[in-house]
């Protein structure tokens, strides 16, 4: 008999290495590293979602950010893996930013976040 993954193409779940208090620390310290910074939380709500949307599109939604900082944001999250840029070549060229996959599954882990934080005492 066949494994539930293997008929609809799912790789089974493996198990979490296991970690150590300095090792879990360490991890964490790196993630939010990646996610520091006043604007990068802003651009990932605005992408969630799959959604694509040009640069004009983004400085529009985020009102208070200057095109340097929002050009400097996008692109360590590029950097980081978070972020695809998609260039069209065209005239007047047209660039898409959207999240990678990996990039994606952030959305549960930050509605996680903002649970923990709302159900503050």
């Amino acid at each position: 008999m066949t494994s539930t993954d293997e008929k609809v193409g799912y790789l089974p779940r493996s198990k979490s290495p296991t970690h150590t208090a300095v090792t879990a620390a360490s991890g964490i310290e790196q993630a939010f590293r990646m996610l520091e910074g006043r604007w990068k939380l802003v651009i990932l709500f605005h992408l969630f979602g799959g959604s694509l949307l040009r640069f004009s599109d983004l400085e529009r939604a985020i009102p208070g950010i200057s095109q340097k900082m929002l050009i400097q944001q996008l692109r360590q999250m590029e950097a980081d893996g978070i972020v695809t840029r998609l260039v069209h070549h065209q005239v007047p060229p047209k660039v898409e930013y959207g999240l990678t996959e990996w990039g994606q599954s952030l959305c549960p882990a930050l509605d996680a976040l903002l649970t923990w934080a709302e159900a503050k005492p």
